[in-house]
């Protein structure tokens, strides 16, 4: 890997960051799915792009047999194309479904660092894989502006549900930050943390409610039996959720530590598709990003990437949208009939079972009326 480059705001004193999050890519890559990053990448011009995990479907079962690693270091090398190509810089961290392709995390780092564009990194000494930080410069490179904290959320946990951040790495920011803010002066330096699972307490921003209240979504494990809808006091207009905040069972206290200085403006995260909002909670916002990727379910052509915008004259305000498939190419996909599937599939096992019962309810339910009229005829 080429010696890391430093990033530094534009002449203008502004930085760009686009958030791409689940594109869930296989082998045969949707068309729909570059044709989103190549149109948004030219339109916004971001100086660096964010891949914040489940870059690939690691559990699809085009990745099983033959050579798995050339599998998914063909499948990186395209769904990178565009940035490369275009000569951005790049930073990747791993989400829970990125190693189930017969290729550890530790071996997909590597292939992302054999690009020059890539900032990607890892500490063998962190727990997981991709943590780390990116400290943002004046457009001169002399003067510490803003910082950029990846964390690697890790995957699935033992007995069911989703691993939580390590305590050695809610340590590690704690000292990066503590590190940072000497070299500034002794001020909190401006940052924004991505990762890829949210933390528990996305649910502060959410109001729950009964079951059957319009728009209400159901939750599971942490908050099973549980409905939502997103907090109007709380979540900025605009966003949607789709789906339950799918969270760790267990709270190691990052969001604590990330909140006790004031430093982290916001997180940026992903893995739940359907999901797109910004929250606002003890001073941090809490911030969804939409699945980006065809091949897995999402929210159509909703499906959509995050743009970030950083200056240095506005160094603790930040503005974000996202720019999505619908408003660059209308509602016209390449394959409406999977894409139709995708949009109705449930997004959990958990949500999968009521469907199941369902069916088989009217299974059982045609069965006996075919028994019954059978009998009277």
């Amino acid at each position: 890997m080429a010696p890391q480059k430093k990033l530094c705001v534009r002449p203008d004193g502004s930085f760009k960051i686009m958030q791409i999050a689940d594109l869930q890519e296989i082998p045969a890559i949707s068309p729909d799915t570059l044709k989103l990053m190549n149109a948004a990448l030219d339109r916004e011009k971001p100086d660096l792009v964010v891949f914040t995990g489940d870059q690939i479907k690691g559990y699809g079962l085009t990745f099983l047999g033959g050579d798995r690693k050339k599998k998914v270091a063909d499948t990186l090398r395209r769904l990178l194309e565009p940035v490369v190509q275009r000569n951005i810089p790049f930073a990747p961290i791993f989400g829970n479904h990125d190693g189930q392709a017969g290729c550890t995390n530790q071996e997909q780092m590597q292939m992302y660092q054999s690009y020059e564009q890539c900032l990607g990194s890892d500490d063998p000494s962190i727990p997981g894989c991709g943590t780390y930080a990116l400290p943002i410069y004046s457009n001169d490179g002399q003067k510490l502006l803003f910082n950029l904290y990846l964390m690697d959320s890790h995957g699935s946990a033992k007995g069911g549900g989703y691993a939580p951040v390590d305590p050695k790495q809610i340590a590690w920011y704690r000292a990066t930050r503590d590190r940072l803010a000497a070299e500034n002066g002794g001020k909190a330096v401006p940052s924004l943390l991505f990762q890829h699972i949210p933390v528990q307490e996305y649910y502060q921003v959410l109001t729950q409610v009964p079951h059957k209240t319009p728009g209400a979504v159901r939750a599971y494990r942490t908050h099973k039996n549980e409905s939502y809808i997103l907090n109007p006091d709380m979540v900025e207009e605009g966003g949607f959720m789709r789906e339950s905040p799918a969270v760790p069972d267990i709270n190691t206290g990052e969001f604590e530590a990330i909140a006790e200085k004031g430093d982290v403006l916001a997180m940026f995260v992903g893995h739940d598709h359907i999901n797109s909002f910004v929250g606002h909670y003890q001073g941090v916002d809490l911030v969804y990003t939409p699945g980006s990727g065809f091949n897995v379910y999402g929210p159509g052509v909703e499906r959509a990437v995050r743009i970030i915008e950083l200056h240095q004259e506005r160094p603790r305000s930040y503005q974000t949208h996202t720019l999505s498939y619908l408003e660059l190419f209308g509602k016209k996909v390449s394959n409406p009939v999977k894409d139709f599937i995708y949009v109705h599939a449930p997004t959990t096992p958990e949500a999968a079972v009521p469907l199941i019962l369902k069916g088989l309810g009217i299974v059982a339910g045609i069965t006996a009326l075919i028994v019954l009229l059978t009998k009277l005829l």
